[in-house]
């Protein structure tokens, strides 16, 4: 079964509400927070049924006395600091600095970020397709996207970017550089690249002109680990998610000769995303029972998501994979498949991240995201800095999850990957049950 877009009793807004560590933004953002919404509105216009308006009407006004401390503080700073400083800069910094105070979660996004976070909340961005990493001063490209520019040209895993359109990379830069890969479709950009072991001493320097272009950007990847069997890993929420769930269930379906004997999910190292998706996914493998549940003082922060009949593996067991960066969005599926007795969880205990948060664009191009409501798990329990136990736990799990098998290659993750090899064994076992349910 999958959920139908839309689906009576699913509240439109959702796909506003945000989860995630926060360690997705950056190129590529190996991936994201996650939300889906809509362009900028003019004020007091709806935000997937939040209302600008009616948010701001509900706010007591700014006391006087706060208002003159916030005005002399402006004004002694411009006056007196060192360096001339712009009054509009210092607004912008006060506002930054007052909901970064709140949380870790809440950010006033500049139109740049808001744009990078609704690209990787979609699913797609314009680029030349990479993943990077920008550990030790460089900037590796981890691989390359299928389809995209990158691997056209012919760039490869391990590539170093040493220069982008003529400028040096390097530890002071890192981020800047990746942004300079992102750019509208059509564009150019030129890349010196260093290939080969060690430093410039041990490695040639070749150069590529790519084209950027619009990348999909997949969060699931599937495999059958052995006849009947299945392994769903899901990277991260996006918008696009339960579709491509639902796509790769019935590949591995068909593989199977139309019924699969068991599936393993793998969440290890998923930061969270869209909590719309999340909660889609879980009722794609349960009958009934409460998925997740919020609580907040907006109106539309307070909601319950509960399982619709129907299973896309018709009750085949399931073990799901977990790990210290389980974040959000990842532990809301992972709870709900366990605290409904439908799937042992097996690796790590997770992030503990048990809030959400709402993205609301702002008129001049920005968007204050902005945690508005704690989420509680079918039990009725709030995770936040506590995270899950899983039913079992396993050394491994911290591990990065092993790269999947190429296609058409004989399967080998399992004997790859120590937790997927132990996922496999328990669903071989029998029809595996978590030793809590609820």
């Amino acid at each position: 079964m999958s959920l139908a877009r839309g689906k009576p009793g699913w509240p439109g807004w959702q796909l506003g509400l945000v989860l995630g560590t926060g360690a997705l933004l950056g190129f590529l953002l190996a991936a994201t927070l996650n939300e889906h919404t809509t362009s900028a509105p003019d004020a007091g216009a709806s935000v997937r049924g939040l209302s600008l308006a009616t948010t701001a009407a509900t706010a007591s006004p700014l006391p006087a006395q706060a208002a003159r401390e916030l005005a002399e503080v402006l004004q002694r700073v411009s006056a007196g600091y060192v360096d001339p400083v712009d009054e509009h800069v210092l607004m912008q910094q006060a506002a930054r600095g007052m909901v970064a105070s709140l949380d870790s979660h809440s950010a006033l996004l500049d139109a740049a970020d808001y744009a990078q976070l609704r690209a990787a909340t979609d699913g797609s961005y314009a680029g030349i397709g990479v993943e990077v990493d920008g550990n030790a001063g460089a900037l590796r490209i981890v691989r390359c996207l299928p389809a995209s520019p990158a691997l056209r040209a012919g760039l490869k895993g391990g590539d170093q970017i040493v220069r982008i359109d003529g400028r040096e990379v390097g530890a002071a830069n890192i981020d800047a550089a990746a942004a300079q890969l992102r750019g509208p479709p059509g564009s150019t950009v030129r890349l010196a690249v260093r290939r080969g072991t060690g430093t410039s001493a041990g490695a040639s320097t070749l150069d590529f002109q790519l084209t950027r272009s619009q990348v999909e950007l997949a969060s699931t990847a599937a495999e059958t680990l052995a006849p009947g069997f299945g392994y769903l890993r899901i990277r991260e929420f996006t918008s696009a998610t339960p579709a491509e769930v639902d796509a790769a269930i019935a590949q591995l379906r068909a593989q199977a000769g139309g019924r699969l004997r068991g599936l393993v999910i793998d969440l290890r190292d998923n930061p969270g995303g869209v909590l719309e998706a999340a909660g889609t996914v879980a009722d794609d493998f349960l009958e009934r029972g409460t998925i997740v549940s919020a609580d907040g003082r907006l109106r539309e922060a307070r909601f319950r998501m509960v399982a619709t009949p129907g299973d896309l593996i018709d009750g085949a067991p399931i073990a799901v994979l977990v790990n210290g960066n389980s974040a959000s969005a990842a532990e809301i599926l992972a709870a709900a498949l366990r605290q409904n007795g439908r799937a042992l969880l097996l690796g790590a205990r997770t992030y503990g991240k048990g809030t959400v948060q709402t993205l609301m664009p702002l008129s001049d191009g920005r968007a204050l995201k902005l945690t508005t409501a704690r989420y509680y798990t079918p039990a009725g329990d709030s995770i936040n800095g506590i995270g899950i136990e899983p039913d079992r736990v396993l050394g491994s799990a911290q591990q990065a999850p092993a790269s999947i098998d190429a296609t058409g290659r004989a399967p080998t993750l399992a004997r790859r990957d120590a937790p997927v090899a132990i996922a496999l064994a328990e669903l071989r076992g029998a029809a595996v049950r978590p030793t809590h349910t609820y």
